[in-house]
């Protein structure tokens, strides 16, 4: 009797590989695109959230009726308040004012880039050239995406 093995040619896997080879060039940049694309979405939902959270903290402090308040119960959190309502940020005054008002900032670090501002950093490719940076000044939000 005579066996006859099956299976496949050298020819036949150098092309499975190289059609593999292809496919995983042509993909491959896709994915890289898609990290940079999330972490700039990620910024830009973290930077709504600052001024969805400003927002609500002034509006607790018109609530409240004292123009003299300096802080404000959001939710059971304690958040220390500008003359103008707006949560404080920058130089000491992030923890327990715009970072309180936000509930929530895991996955960023901040970092206070002056008296009155505190920038929101990914923790995972964090530079200066990717933030939302929040100004208790004007309670204004600002994103940087140029290196993401």
């Amino acid at each position: 009797m005579r066996m006859r093995q099956s299976g496949f040619t050298l020819i036949e896997l150098v092309i499975v590989i190289v059609i593999l080879g292809l496919l995983a060039a042509t993909a491959l940049p896709r994915f890289i695109n898609i990290t940079q694309d999330a972490r700039i979405a990620s910024v830009n939902g973290v930077a709504g959230g600052l001024r969805g959270a400003a927002s609500l903290a002034r509006a607790q402090w018109m609530v409240t009726g004292s123009t003299a308040a300096t802080t404000v119960n959001m939710d059971g959190t304690t958040v220390n308040v500008t003359a103008s309502g707006y949560p404080r940020g920058g130089t000491g005054n992030s923890a327990n004012g715009i970072q309180a008002a936000m509930q929530g900032t895991d996955g960023y670090s901040l970092v206070e880039t002056g008296a009155n501002t505190t920038a929101f950093r990914p923790t995972n490719g964090g530079a200066p050239g990717c933030q939302a940076e929040y100004d208790e000044s004007t309670a204004t939000v600002a994103t940087t995406i140029s290196t993401c």
